[in-house]
């Protein structure tokens, strides 16, 4: 059957003759192992093979049966002779080496092979054609193979732009990968003698054939030379020897020395002149760079030291050169300029990007491989900075979430190559400002917080990863010390033009070192501000963060090494912020924003930096030492303060204050920056002051208080009504939520209430119009009422319930919101201020040398301000007579008469007068003048004498409890009521108009109120004069303590105190004596132990000696009459601890009871029954007044008194001890609103102590504390001293 289908198939043309036949000689061959043994079948085998003959060809047969079977069958002769002769072929077969010719034996040949390769290959010539003839040539000639390779190889060198020809003719050629590998091989071994440079040609050709994989890079990466641990050490010494050069910058060395270095720098250079050993793992990595093999290239640096193979310009610039070509479709979407470059022909290359998600595809780990040295081509710099620019637009622009999120890989992306690529270059190339200014294109893209973190790497990182950046950063410093050693006022435009110069390409490592040196010399200051006036816009971005990072070094102490001071470092760093972020347009949000941090983590040494900044950009100053026309101008408009208010006169800050106000809405930083000051004042005190100086604290609390009247009166002024409405919450919430001090938060809601209730009185103006001065004063008044009624009800939260029994929220609200400019309008400011300018006109009209159109323009100037003064001044007017009418409508409900007058009053000057007396130098003036205002206005239930004397009474704890500052305002504050005291004082007729009839100089309080000024009920003049002397002599007492303490605070708190009340006090001539006696102690005690209370004293001193010729005896003070010695002294005088109140004071006590007696005949009485026992003491001791005490004291030695007692009593010493420990207590304690009750309640209890110990030493009682002397006994003029009314 299978017979049959064989031939079946065969006739059907299925199956060839030949394969027919084929078939049947297997099934033969089969059938043949099966009858080898047994010869009868053998013999029947052989005859059917000899049968088949016909259809088996013989050659067939031959291959495959046994060769005795063949010899049977006669198709061979013999069997072994057969056997023999396939051994024989075999053998020459497969182990005969066949010899080929060479090139010498066969020139013919190879001549024409070479004639073949070389011939033109422009016309339909292929490589298939060339191949066969090739071969033809091979075999006839009988060429060797492997040198026939060889040969197309070299031709291919010498042709090496005919990659489309030779590429695929190797390939077509080709055995085994492994010989090719080994030819190029000894091609690159052949090149790598001494001297030997192997050609680019064959560079070329290796990178072709790796690229298209005709052979491997591990196999002939062996082959190359040098070997990967030569350059691994030639990088370590590379870096080395950047180090060395960057120290011999850094090291002073003498002249000797240099003169060596040089040489052997010299020496040095000669030797790398010399031919360097040619490096083929470059070379190969260049030559695929070019053709566009990126992943051959990636795998030859990989093997390579970091920005090792970069570093060599030709390599970074083909690198550069493939980067063109990818971005270039992308960077010409995006509207780019300029001429076009070609793509890259071959398919293996990168493929070009055409969107931004395709630059991370190559592009982005390219310009990592590539790193600083992308400086080489500025170009390709531009264009990806340019790229960056265009995609932070698209990801800011961009409102899709989603979408946003897939780019922020990319905007990572773009940070790394920013801190890795972009800045390291610019560090490379040689200024190149245009760089710089493109770069700042980009990054003012990004937050400040990412620009300061780039900047932060950049600065102290990136120059110590790289030698060539190791020996830029050494050159940059010694340029930059170079320039600043000849930097001063008269060269700043030549040395700026060099900082500029030097700071486009290195600004971190030039402002680290202009920033040390600041540091050092604050008097470089000046000029480095005016120097800088070349920088890019990048420069001046980074020098706000190099200022940043020196105000933060944590190596630095912020105070000197005695603890009491701030560190000059810091002042001059803060000097410097304020004058540089004024000149320039440097962003700011960053150094403000570094304040607040330090606020928030509990630091207030850097508010220095804000104080200085807002002086210098809004050119408000905050100083205690205002001239009283300072003083008076800072009460005016805000034209009067920028004219008469500051020592400085800050012009054109119109925009300076403009970028400072942006910032700090756009960064919402105004508020915060309130509330942390306003809360840090307290933790200087409580968080900050535990291990610091007490001197050191009040500074720092001092400078905290400043920085937010400062900073708050730039807010208040330069903010719209809108915007301080919207940021600013009511006061409850001030205090209640964010725990503001209560006089700190009327400060800042005090500006919302001016606008808002003048923009509702303009509403309410246009609403109705009428014109009648009567009719605004009333539109005013509703407005005042519509905005300050939810004031009024926020403000009953901030005290207990009990307050409100005396003072009304009204009241309270009314005082807190008012300022000097609502009470008086400074009319001698204005004319004085005006005066100025006409004299001005006037000095310009006379002026010859200035040119007219200057003329002119300053004319224009003066006349303008001018104008604008009187226009403010007229503004005024009406708006003080306004609030004056609005004050006395409101008068009757202000006070509330539930408890006593002596009660209202401590109220009063708790929880207004004094926090707010001493919150500013206007506010201490506010103060005084707000007493004498609610004194004029005649209000219910006020008593003006007890005020008066509640505050002049017992300064002690509350000097001892201020700052320095503090003291300056409290001064301002006793010298503006002692002025009014002095007015009245001064002049029967002043104070019968002023006083006569007003029920705040009543005597007598009865239960049904003030019933219309009975005239015995007031205090007459004179009796008004002995009072004014009690209370200067209680200022001389108490001052006296404080400088007898020996402790610093209090006598320098006194000191300036007393010179701040000089103009009034002391008037009497024994209190100015005593005084001055104990002054003069104070500058022997202290001249060599504490120089800066020496320097107070001494200056106090001068004063006090210059206005001896002010001062008056005391007959001529107030009427002086000899009062008689009663058996109970202590209730007809006021010893050295006794209460001391006049007859006013006294009474406030018993109030409550209804009357106090008037005093006045009573003591007339006493007084003259005791005349002439006093004259009588008097020539017994004539040591003991305060004049003899102060100028006679060898007398006192000689006639000591024979009273009975001659030392300070017992009770006087503890009582001294007593009051120390009291007023320590006071220092330590507690927070400065709680501290004014708590010390009038100590000062009260004290006295009524003290009050009934002199009592029981009346007799022998001493006036150490008054007079610095032991020993003594009670003068006739001491005890008048001592007497409520003479």
């Amino acid at each position: 059957t299978a017979l049959y289908e064989l031939c079946w198939h065969v006739i059907q043309g299925n199956l060839k003759v030949d394969v027919a036949a084929s078939l049947l000689a297997d099934v033969m061959v089969n059938i043949e192992t099966g009858c080898l043994e047994e010869k009868h079948k053998r013999d029947l085998f052989t005859q059917l093979v000899g049968a088949c003959l016909i259809c088996v060809p013989d050659g067939m047969l031959k291959e495959r049966l046994d060769p005795e079977t063949l010899e049977s069958l006669g198709l061979i002769k013999q069997a072994q002779q057969f056997n023999q002769k396939i051994v024989k072929i075999k053998t020459k077969l497969f182990y005969k080496q066949q010899k080929f010719n060479l090139l010498r034996e066969e020139n013919e040949g190879y001549a024409k092979l070479i004639t073949e390769l070389g011939q033109d290959l422009s016309g339909n010539l292929t490589s298939h054609i060339v191949l066969e003839n090739i071969k033809s040539l091979i075999g006839c000639f009988n060429l060797d193979p492997n040198r026939v390779l060889d040969i197309i190889l070299e031709v291919y060198e010498c042709r090496s732009e005919q990659d489309e020809f030779f590429i695929p003719l190797i390939k077509s050629y080709m055995c085994e990968h492994q010989t090719l590998c080994h030819m190029l091989g000894f091609k690159f071994k052949f090149h790598q003698e001494p001297n030997g440079e192997t050609p680019s040609s064959l560079y070329h050709i290796a990178a072709a054939l790796l690229q298209h994989n005709l052979i491997a890079l591990e196999d002939l990466y062996v082959h190359l030379l040098p070997l990967d641990s030569s350059i691994v050490e030639e990088h370590k010494r590379a870096i080395l020897e950047a180090k060395q050069i960057a120290r011999k910058l850094t090291m002073v060395l003498v002249p000797s020395e240099k003169t060596e270095d040089k040489e052997k720098e010299k020496e040095k250079e000669e030797e790398k002149n010399e031919k360097p050993p040619d490096n083929q793992k470059l070379g190969l990595l260049e030559a695929l760079l070019r053709i566009g093999d990126w992943q051959h290239a990636q795998s030859i640096m990989d093997q390579m030291p970091a920005f090792y193979a970069t570093s060599h310009k030709a390599i970074a610039i083909a690198l550069c050169q493939l980067l063109h070509l990818i971005v270039e479709p992308l960077y010409r979407r995006y509207g780019a300029k300029g001429g076009l470059t070609m793509p890259l022909w071959n398919k293996q290359a990168p493929r070009p990007a055409e969107s931004f998600d395709d630059l991370s595809r190559d592009v982005f780990t390219m310009l990592c491989y590539l790193g600083p040295h992308l400086s080489h081509d500025p170009i390709l710099f531009a264009k990806i900075v340019r790229l960056g620019k265009s995609f932070m637009k698209e990801y800011q622009s961009e409102s899709r979430q989603d979408t946003k999120d897939k780019m922020d890989s990319l905007l990572s992306c773009f940070l790394s190559i920013a801190d890795q690529v972009l800045l390291p270059s610019l560090s490379l190339m040689e200024c190149n400002a245009c760089m710089s200014e493109e770069l700042w294109g980009f990054f003012k893209l990004f937050p400040y917080q990412y620009r300061y973190r780039l900047y932060g790497q950049w600065k102290n990182e990136t120059y110590g990863n790289h030698p060539l950046l190791v020996k830029i950063k050494a050159q940059t410093v010694d340029r930059a010390k170079y320039i600043m050693k000849r930097l001063t006022k008269e060269n700043v435009k030549p040395s700026g033009r060099q900082i500029g110069k030097l700071s486009h390409s290195n600004p971190t490592i030039l402002f680290d070192y202009i920033l040390s040196q600041i540091q050092w010399y604050d008097n470089l200051i000046t000029p480095v501000v005016d120097s800088l006036k070349y920088l890019t816009s990048l420069n001046y971005d980074v020098l706000a963060y190099c200022i940043i990072e020196a105000l933060a070094n944590p190596e630095k102490e912020k105070m000197k090494h005695d603890d009491t001071t701030i560190s000059s470092w810091l002042q001059s760093l803060a000097s410097l912020c304020g004058a540089v972020f004024r000149k320039y347009p440097i962003e700011l949000a960053g150094l403000l924003q570094y304040v607040t941090n330090q606020l928030k983590a509990g630091k207030s040494f850097d508010l220095l930096i804000l104080k200085e900044v807002v002086q210098k950009m809004a050119g408000i100053e905050i100083t205690d030492e205002m001239t009283v026309e300072q003083l008076e101008a800072m009460t005016g408009g805000e034209q009067l303060k920028a004219e008469g208010g500051y020592f400085g006169q800050i012009r054109n800050t119109k925009k300076s204050s403009q970028r400072l106000k942006d910032v700090l809405l756009d960064h919402e930083l105004a508020l915060p920056l309130c509330l942390l000051m306003a809360q840090q004042r307290n933790g200087v005190v409580f968080s900050e002051g535990g291990e610091k100086h007490l001197k050191l604290v009040g500074k720092l609390y001092d400078q905290c208080h400043d920085t937010l009247v400062q900073f708050g009166g730039f807010l208040a002024s330069n903010l719209s009504t809108e915007d301080y409405i919207k940021r600013v919450p009511s006061v409850d919430v001030l205090c209640n939520q964010f725990h503001t001090p209560h006089d700190a938060a009327f400060f800042l809601s005090r500006p919302m209430y001016a606008h808002q209730i003048l923009s509702k009185y303009d509403e309410l103006k246009k609403a109705e119009k009428g014109n009648r001065q009567q009719q605004k004063v009333h539109k005013y008044i509703a407005a005042c009422e519509q905005i300050m009624a939810p004031v009024h009800e926020a403000v009953v939260s901030l005290h207990l319930p009990r307050v409100w029994d005396d003072l009304r929220p009204q009241f309270y609200a009314t005082f807190w919101s008012l300022t000097m400019y609502d009470l008086a309008v400074p009319h001698n400011a204005y004319d004085r201020e005006v005066n100025k300018l006409k004299m001005q006109i006037k000095a310009i009209d006379e002026n010859t040398e200035m040119p007219l159109n200057k003329k002119k323009k300053e004319k224009e100037r003066c006349t303008a301000l001018q104008d604008k003064l009187q226009e403010e001044e007229k503004k005024q007017l009406e708006h003080v007579q306004r609030v004056l009418h609005r004050l006395k409508l409101e008068k009757d409900n202000w006070l509330l008469a539930k408890s006593t007058k002596n009660e209202t009053i401590t109220k009063f000057l708790q929880l207004c007068i004094f926090p707010r007396c001493v919150f500013s130098a206007i506010d201490a003036v506010y103060c005084a003048r707000f007493v004498e205002l609610v004194h004029q206005q005649k209000t219910p239930n006020f008593c003006t004498l007890l005020c008066y004397d509640r505050v002049f009474s017992d300064i002690i704890y509350t000097v001892a409890s201020c700052t320095e500052n503090e003291s300056r305002r409290y001064g301002r504050f006793l010298c503006c009521m002692l002025e009014t005291v002095t007015r009245w004082h001064s002049d029967r007729a002043i104070y019968e108009k002023e006083c006569g009839n007003y029920p705040g100089f009543l005597t007598i309080f009865r239960a049904s109120g003030f019933d219309g000024g009975n005239k015995a009920d007031q205090l007459d003049y004179e009796n008004f004069r002995h009072v004014v002397h009690k209370w200067h002599y209680k200022l001389t007492k108490a001052s006296v303590h404080c400088l007898e303490t020996g402790e610093y605070t209090h006598i320098r708190n006194i000191l300036i105190v007393l010179t701040k009340i000089l103009p009034w006090y002391p008037k009497v001539l024994n209190l100015g004596q005593a005084l001055e006696c104990r002054v003069h102690k104070i500058c022997q005690e202290e001249k060599e132990k504490r120089p800066d209370l020496y320097a107070l004293a001494m200056g106090y001193s001068g004063q006090l000696k210059g206005r001896k010729v002010h001062m008056v005896p005391e007959n001529e003070f107030h009427q002086k009459e000899q009062p008689v010695r009663s058996a109970t002294p202590g209730t007809l005088q006021n010893g050295p601890g006794n209460t001391g109140k006049p007859a006013a004071a006294a009474s406030a006590g018993k109030a409550e009871e209804g009357a106090v007696e008037d005093s006045g005949s009573k003591e007339k009485e006493d007084k003259e029954k005791t005349t002439k026992e006093k004259k009588e003491k008097k020539e017994k001791n004539p040591g003991s007044t305060p004049e003899a005490k102060a100028g006679g004291k060898d007398k006192q030695k000689e006639e000591k008194p024979t009273d009975s007692k001659e030392k300070t009593p017992k009770a006087d010493k503890d009582k001294r001890k007593d009051d120390k420990k009291e007023e320590k207590s006071k220092i330590d304690g507690k927070s400065a609103e709680k501290e004014w009750s708590k010390e009038r309640d100590v000062s009260n209890d004290s006295k009524t102590k003290e009050g009934s110990k002199v009592e029981k030493n009346a007799g022998a009682g001493s006036m150490k504390s008054l007079v610095p002397r032991s020993e003594g006994v009670e003068s006739e003029r001491g005890e008048t001293a001592l007497m409520l009314f003479a």
